[in-house]
């Protein structure tokens, strides 16, 4: 359709909402509402808010404003402020409306906020929306090079136009230069009203381009001609501005893909074997990066791993348990969909015993789904993946330093319980870049490959039996081909009996399946444990895991301002360990947060651990959009009840979280609703 949609209505006439209006005939210049607002028209309480804000930038996919939004938050984080940045973008790989958020707080919470200080509008394709989203007494930073329609005007909010195509058309030459440097622009604009260093901005430029000089010269004179606009036209910095802090000197900004692939490379991962799908496949990018760097012979030029890109995700699993089977540490990477597919062959790797390593970069579904949005709907199908009776170990980091560490972990688990393991991470998590403690190695590690013979360890024994005898996890001892024939058994995932031998008798085949739940149950003790957090006067229990504990704890930091009191518990892995049903059975009252509609987590819970069903209760956000503490506090006080507001105050909501009661769960779902009538879209 012209107007970008798809449907059956009535074609309207395409008119811009920047252009000359159509539908008005007065129209509104830029300099007329270029001017800052009285300071209590921008700041809530009249004070000048420092390292304290959040804004928006609203750009078109394919623009190049990934680079610009990625500089803005590196700058920041490099004056030593909190800072977390969500890319929310379509999936398509040009044209469609993409946003990049960015919240700044001094306190460290870095979890997504819905109000934005700024929206940095550069889409006119989503000019209404955009606007929509500012809060009262913030700034609109648009391109005033077309003027802007006068229905988008809001009487509470200050609309700085800076002339970006007009600077950019009069500076560079090349028409796709020009739509580059025109974003680049705006980060001078930001640098001038946010106070951001200049110094570090320009020392970043350096960095990036310093084998590519025209490059750098054309972003450092688009940076200019923003900022010198601003400083000339505006009153700068805005009253919520940045300054410099000590905060982030012992950490660094890394994505969890990225930080799971080089966690693979510590782990000593040789194979890889893939399918592309988003949000996973920069996991494989960064992997044959780092191997490429870090795994090549100098002297030979011989390449110590392999890295092959299957037909689909049943084979690139095949390849995996094949080549673990051979001795090989390899693992995958996929999200939800490709989990479905390999369910087989995973089920083959449960009962034959052969380790894998399974990453899930979980995405929304079902079935395509929205790929790129995150949720945590993975959660039941990696515990139990496959038909029959399964139960998998699986890992979820919360963020890209536990990503890193997880890896690691993985990899040891897998080989010491010769089963597959999960790392279970989300498009959140693995796409985002995060401001987390400087990763840091044991250089003393050493793999731990589990029960492996030798051939002298062989040459020992009476007889080698693969299923027989086990140790006190369950594990009986496996052999690696090549090593000597007396080693040599037959893999199968039909019927057999401790021995390795087939078998269709019931009580040789239960034998089995007893040992594997064993191993499984023996696993709690060697996951990673919960991380559990008590407050004074607690009066319930809040349980999460994953992506959604910065939002989680931030709730709670605000509840107990307002008097209200929750421990905290952050579910590490499954099985769950002794220490996930101590804090189970401590509390009458027990929340459990998630991004899922099912209450998956909570299930896992009930089903595997001796908690009422009675006193668990969910909070569900499920709408694609990363969690929010306001998410989490509506639903806490809206289950608590009417005596959990302190002084008759309640929490805050901007119409973005939706309270509805699921009888079935007891639970609080707090939907993300879409602005406007877009189907969806932030």
């Amino acid at each position: 359709m012209p107007d970008r949609r798809v449907g059956h209505a009535e074609i309207q006439s395409a008119h811009s909402l920047r252009g000359k209006a159509n539908v008005h005939d007065e129209t509104l210049t830029p300099s007329s509402r270029t001017k800052p607002l009285p300071l209590s028209r921008v700041s809530r309480d009249g004070k000048i808010r420092t390292n304290d804000f959040a804004f928006k930038l609203a750009n078109v996919n394919g623009t190049g404003s990934a680079s610009a939004n990625g500089l803005i938050m590196q700058a920041i984080f490099r004056m030593g402020i909190p800072v977390s940045g969500k890319n929310l973008f379509p999936s398509n790989i040009q044209g469609l409306p993409t946003w990049y958020e960015v919240r700044v707080n001094l306190r460290g919470h870095t979890a997504r906020t819905s109000e934005y200080d700024l929206m940095v509008a550069m889409n006119a394709e989503t000019y209404a929306r955009d606007v929509r989203e500012v809060r009262p007494g913030g700034y609109v930073l648009y391109d005033s090079t077309w003027p802007l329609d006068p229905a988008l005007m809001r009487d509470d909010v200050t609309f700085l136009g800076v002339p970006y195509a007009r600077l950019c058309n009069e500076s560079f030459t090349e028409a796709r230069e020009r739509t580059l440097m025109k974003n680049i622009a705006y980060v001078g604009t930001l640098a001038a009203l946010f106070d951001i260093d200049m110094d570090i901005v320009s020392g970043m430029l350096k960095e990036k381009f310093a084998r590519k000089p025209a490059l750098m010269e054309s972003n450092a004179k688009a940076i200019q001609l923003g900022h010198r606009y601003a400083l000339e036209h505006f009153e700068c910095p805005l009253p919520f501005r940045l300054e410099s802090m000590d905060a982030t000197k012992d950490s660094i900004l890394i994505d969890g893909n990225t930080a799971t692939a080089l966690g693979c490379v510590y782990a000593g991962a040789t194979v890889a074997a893939w399918y592309p799908i988003t949000p996973s496949t920069s996991v494989l990018d960064a992997f044959k990066g780092f191997c490429e760097a870090y795994r090549v012979d100098k002297a030979t030029g011989e390449k110590r791993y392999c890295i092959l890109q299957a037909e689909d995700e049943l084979g690139a699993i095949g390849m995996v348990i094949g080549a673990a089977w051979n001795g090989a540490r390899a693992f995958t990477s996929t999200s939800g969909p490709g989990i479905s597919l390999m369910s087989e062959l995973i089920g083959l790797a449960y009962y034959a015993e052969v380790p894998a390593v399974i990453i899930d970069v979980q995405r929304v579904g079902p079935s395509t789904g929205m790929p790129t949005r995150t949720q945590q709907g993975d959660i039941m199908m990696c515990a139990y993946a496959s038909h029959g009776d399964t139960k998998h170990v699986v890992l979820f980091p919360s963020n890209p330093r536990e990503c890193f560490e997880f890896a690691v972990k993985a990899f040891d688990l897998a080989e010491r319980l010769q089963t597959p393991v999960f790392l279970l991470s989300d498009l959140d998590i693995g796409m985002n870049d995060w401001v987390v403690p400087r990763l840091q190695w044991d250089d003393g590690y050493k793999p731990h490959r589990g029960r492996v013979l030798s051939k002298e360890e062989l040459l020992a024994l009476p007889k080698f039996h693969r299923y027989s005898p086990e140790d006190e996890l369950g594990v009986a001892a496996r052999t690696l081909p090549g090593v000597h024939e007396k080693g040599a058994f037959f893999t199968r995932g039909s019927g057999h009996n401790k021995l390795g031998g087939y078998t269709e008798i019931p009580d040789e085949y239960q034998e089995v399946m007893d040992r594997l739940l064993r191993k499984h149950r023996a696993a709690r003790t060697i996951v990673p444990e919960a991380v559990i957090e008590r407050r004074a006067g607690a009066t319930f229990g809040v349980v999460t895991l994953g992506g959604c504990d910065p939002a989680v704890r931030e709730a709670l930091d605000v509840l107990e301002e307002r008097g209200i009191r929750g421990n905290f518990l952050r579910v590490r892995a499954f099985p769950f360990g002794d220490e996930v049903e101590a804090f189970l059975a401590e509390h009458d009252t027990l929340f459990v947060v998630e991004q899922n509609r099912d209450a998956q987590l909570r299930s896992l819970l009930v089903m595997e651990t001796q908690v009422a069903k009675e006193k668990v209760r969910s909070v569900l956000a499920y709408g694609g959009f990363p969690l929010q503490a306001n998410q989490v506090i509506e639903g806490i006080v809206a289950r608590l009840g009417a005596g959990a507001s302190v002084n008759g105050t309640a929490p805050h909501t901007n119409g973005h979280a939706h309270a509805h009661t699921h009888g079935a769960h007891d639970a609080h779902d707090a939907r993300q609703e879409p602005h406007g009538d877009e189907g969806g879209m932030p």
